[in-house]
């Protein structure tokens, strides 16, 4: 298990470039299973959870040629179907929750697939129900099967329709919308998730011959075509990055220049910072955060606490929940972050406390931070990464804090976010990697 060891209370200074979108490389590498054409995708991030997807393809019979760094082409021409029931196929793809989306390219092209539970971070429950509805309704059947642990799903023949998500899940939409593309007819999906990862692998989509339609919106209309060609992709900046460097340079009262953001992919991101008393400057396609020796948080108009929660886009990203609550520890003010979609994100705060954080954990969704003005800073100790959001945010407070903090189970932040101790060490970080 690899560690981080830093010493915190430095000044960083300089440009930085986020990697390419962690999200959309999960949705947009499973649909090349869609086409036996090559399909080039480029600025793929080099992470764990990202090369492990690639390696799985590439196990199940996908040609897989690097190109240019963060460049790969990819080619579905021989998928072998019996890789997804041996042992390996299993072990592997339930360590990773984003191979749970190769089902719905698998059903559309080769009318079967198979998918063991799925993993991920250990962050509350984090059903599947929106995919598996979703494609049942165009006609897929799933079969359990308990000797194998394995859900098997076919159709013969999938139908266009009209569905109505429960929630607006990313994945599931990503899932419904992949097999939705090759199905016969017209099929409409009402609540969709709209985030810039689902606008992007519709994109792609369209490029290969898909005709969707309302991209970008939460009702999407599919109309299914025969058989899909290949295509060029570029992943968008990772906007979960962008946000993790703005917090990371006002705590550690930084002067960053973020390059190539991609600023109208952010949403309401430099918003909630701002409300934390950090704005922002939009340089073209950059952003810079200037040297804040203080922020302080704003109240609602009428007087009451500021309360930063996460909901469905184009609400606030969930993801940046943590960093959230990490930069609130040493603004002026009180904020009380409420994280509504998983009920285990935040119990991470307890690391922060022992680091000198006044944070209340009101219940498993809600947690009051009532900023210390860096009149008290934070101080290092050693921790457990526990996932990699709130891993990323411990990181973020070890860098502001005084003294020697270890960080063990670093494995969970290589999972998310690339090379990201030889990016911190260029402009100016002290962390070495144990």
């Amino acid at each position: 298990m690899s560690s981080f060891e830093i010493r915190g209370g430095r000044r960083l200074k300089g440009d930085i470039q986020p990697q390419g979108a962690k999200n959309e490389a999960l949705q947009v590498i499973c649909a090349v299973l869609l086409t036996s054409d090559e399909v080039t995708i480029s600025n793929i991030p080099d992470i764990r959870d990202v090369n492990f997807l690639i390696e799985l393809l590439r196990e199940m019979g996908v040609r897989v040629t690097p190109g240019q760094k963060g460049t790969y082409t990819f080619q579905a021409d021989s998928v072998d179907l019996e890789y997804l029931r041996t042992a390996e196929f299993k072990k592997k793809a339930a360590s990773l929750r984003g191979s749970v989306m190769i089902l719905g390219p698998l059903l559309a092209r080769f009318k079967k697939g198979y998918i063991p539970q799925p993993g991920g971070d250990k962050i509350g429950r984090r059903r599947l129900d929106t995919h598996f509805i979703g494609l049942q309704n165009l006609g897929a059947r799933f079969i359990y099967d308990k000797a194998e642990q394995l859900q098997k799903i076919e159709a013969d023949n999938l139908q266009g329709c009209y569905m109505l998500l429960d929630e607006a899940s990313v994945t599931g939409t990503a899932n419904i919308v992949m097999a939705a593309v090759l199905a016969k007819g017209k099929t409409v999906i009402f609540n969709a998730a709209c985030e810039p990862y689902v606008l992007q692998l519709c994109h792609m989509l369209n490029r290969m011959g898909a005709r969707i339609s309302g991209v970008g919106s939460n009702l999407l209309t599919i109309e299914g075509v025969e058989a899909l060609t290949g295509c060029r992709h570029e992943l968008m900046p990772d906007m979960i990055e962008v946000g993790s460097f703005i917090g990371l340079a006002a705590m550690t009262q930084s002067e960053i220049t973020i390059k190539n953001v991609q600023a109208s992919t952010l949403g309401l991101i430099p918003t909630v910072f701002q409300r934390l008393g950090i704005a922002i400057e939009q340089r073209g396609n950059d952003i810079f955060v200037p040297e804040y020796p203080t922020y302080e948080v704003e109240t609602f108009m009428d007087g009451s606490i500021m309360t930063i929660a996460d909901a469905p886009w184009p609400g606030f990203t969930p993801d940046l929940i943590s960093i959230v609550l990490v930069v609130a520890t040493q603004a002026k003010g009180s904020v009380l972050v409420h994280q509504k979609m998983f009920e285990s994100r935040l119990f991470f705060v307890d690391k922060l406390i022992d680091m000198g954080a006044q944070i209340i954990l009101c219940d498993p969704h809600r947690a009051t931070v009532i900023g210390l003005n860096r009149e008290h800073p934070l101080k290092g100790i050693e921790m457990v990464s526990p996932d990699i959001r709130a891993g990323v945010a411990l990181l973020i407070a070890a860098l502001s804090a005084e003294g020697k903090s270890v960080i063990h189970n670093i494995d969970q932040i290589d999972r998310g976010y690339q090379q990201i101790d030889q990016r911190l060490q260029a402009i100016g970080a002290e962390i070495v990697r144990i």
